[in-house]
């Protein structure tokens, strides 16, 4: 059921709340304590009362409850003087006063297969942490940490989360996943325990594929116990990302063996993800299936942000072309922002757009909105270093792709390699820039120029000159001056120092 009240409506199951027709972004904490107002509103809510709801009896600030409760009041537009939605009630509490109207959700379009989503997107529980100790007292902290990793997975768009309150039905029990999966309808499951020794946390995680009864992951986490949230939230963060990558790896690879006869949007949008977009042939396929998509749902923003991406790498490899196709990437990444604004990845999308378009200060501002929806989204993070190398701050960039991979210890795309790369190359780190730049396949004609560069300047013009044949023979067009009509280096002298680089591997000017 979704709640209407004023101009707005939240939607409990998909967390979602929207104002006037728009989406609202709204952080998990502040979502709930707004939900919980709501569903409360017959009597006066006390602090306690939201500190046991939401925080889950944890001691908070007076400051940190004040400002959830006024982000609430921002996301409903019940902010200033006039409160008409949530009342202050000296001495007591807060009261949710607006009528409340209950709407019943329109059947989904088709059925889903079992483990999807109706949109088709892969289902996921958490089930409660054990506490291995078995003391009551301590298990507020094997709770919270199943608490945190269900409201940080609902903020990954592409995974449908099943709620707390389905997953903790089966506290205290070991249940057949196989049973559990049918009665959730989920395809994957998580598991784990916690366990306190000493000044030391060990919490132990593994994610099950219900459909084949495999284990696809499984990691243990061990941390000092000194600053016990801060633990929390680190060992949370890192298992979330780490676990949507295996969920993303496991469904890509099954897109790869099955041929996308499906109808569904979402289909087309992972088989299309799942193609090697280095390859020309890959490439076009993946952007005839996210135009596929998009035909299928006009409404898909995940759809269009895929296909402005296309469309701008298109732009990128066509030296000296029009910039009809970055005008369309353009358009097609404001697009996905206004259909998903919940999704940190339209918001990382559309700030590459407007790196290369040399927005620079917009690119900055999405990509900060990307990652304030999803700090645990590795991906965005490393995209993070990629603007910041380009905006002259190579160094802090750095230091985005190293939290990349600390997010996600499996994070190893070649796109990833080849921009840390190029960022070594910036800081004249050649040798290690060299490292990056080999390291992975696909490699497109400008990382074969950047080896280039790197072989030169490090004194090896035998190789520098091969890889520039190379790099020529590839793009026959390429020029230096070509290469930096679509390079968007902010500080000219970045610009300047890489095409010097290249000039002395031999590339013409």
């Amino acid at each position: 059921m979704r709640l209407l009240f004023g101009d707005c409506v939240l939607d409990p199951e998909r967390r979602e709340l929207s104002r006037g027709g728009a989406p609202v972004h709204i952080e998990p904490q502040v979502f709930d304590l707004l939900l919980h107002l709501i569903r409360n509103r017959d009597h006066v809510v006390s602090k306690d009362e939201l500190l046991a709801a939401v925080w889950h009896g944890r001691i908070v600030s007076e400051s940190t409850l004040s400002n959830r409760v006024n982000a609430a009041r921002a996301a409903i537009g019940d902010s200033g003087e006039r409160q008409l939605l949530v009342r202050t009630v000296a001495r007591r509490g807060l009261r949710f006063v607006a009528e409340v109207r209950q709407e019943e959700l329109a059947p989904a379009r088709q059925a889903a297969p079992p483990g999807r989503a109706s949109d088709g997107l892969p289902t996921i529980a958490v089930l409660p942490f054990a506490d291995p100790g078995g003391d009551p007292a301590k298990a507020y902290f094997a709770d919270g940490i199943t608490e945190d990793i269900i409201t940080d997975l609902c903020r990954w768009g592409q995974l449908a989360v099943r709620s707390r309150s389905a997953s903790f039905r089966y506290r205290g029990t070991a249940p057949d996943l196989g049973r559990l999966a049918r009665e959730l309808d989920v395809r994957y499951v998580v598991e784990g325990s916690v366990r306190r020794q000493g000044r030391r946390i060990r919490i132990s995680a593994q994610l099950t594929d219900t459909e084949t009864s495999s284990h696809v992951w499984a990691d243990r986490f061990d941390r000092d116990a000194d600053e016990i949230f801060e633990v929390q939230d680190e060992l949370v963060q890192r298992i979330v990302s780490t676990l949507v990558g295996r969920v993303r790896a496991v469904d890509a690879e099954r897109a790869r063996r099955k041929p996308p006869a499906s109808l569904a949007a979402y289909e087309c949008v992972l088989h299309g993800n799942a193609l090697s977009w280095g390859d020309p042939a890959g490439a076009a396929e993946a952007t005839r299936l996210f135009e596929q998509a998009i035909e299928l749902d006009p409404d898909y923003g995940f759809a269009h942000a895929l296909l402005a991406v296309m469309r701008y790498r298109q732009w990128d490899d066509e030296l000296g072309g029009s910039d009809a196709a970055l005008d369309e990437a353009w358009r097609l990444a404001m697009r996905a922002v206004e259909l998903s604004g919940n999704e940190s990845t339209c918001f990382s999308i559309l700030s590459q757009v407007c790196l290369l378009r040399r927005s620079f200060d917009l690119a900055l501002q999405h990509m900060r909105r990307a990652i304030e929806i999803n700090p645990t989204n590795q991906w965005n993070t490393a995209d993070m270093g990629i603007v910041l190398s380009y905006v002259g701050r190579a160094e802090e960039a750095l230091s985005w792709f190293a939290r990349a991979r600390e997010i996600d210890p499996f994070f190893d795309p070649a796109w990833y390699c080849h921009e840390l790369g190029r960022t070594r190359m910036l800081l004249r780190d050649y040798e290690a820039a060299l490292e990056q730049l080999e390291r992975a396949f696909p490699r497109p004609w400008r990382v074969v120029g950047y080896m280039a560069g790197c072989h030169a300047k490090l004194g090896a013009p035998a190789r520098a000159r091969e890889l520039a044949a190379e790099c020529l023979a590839r793009k026959p067009d390429y020029t230096i001056a070509r290469w930096l009509a679509k390079e968007p280096f902010k500080d000219p002298a970045d610009a300047a120092h890489l095409a010097d680089c290249l000039r002395a591997a031999g590339l013409p000017e």
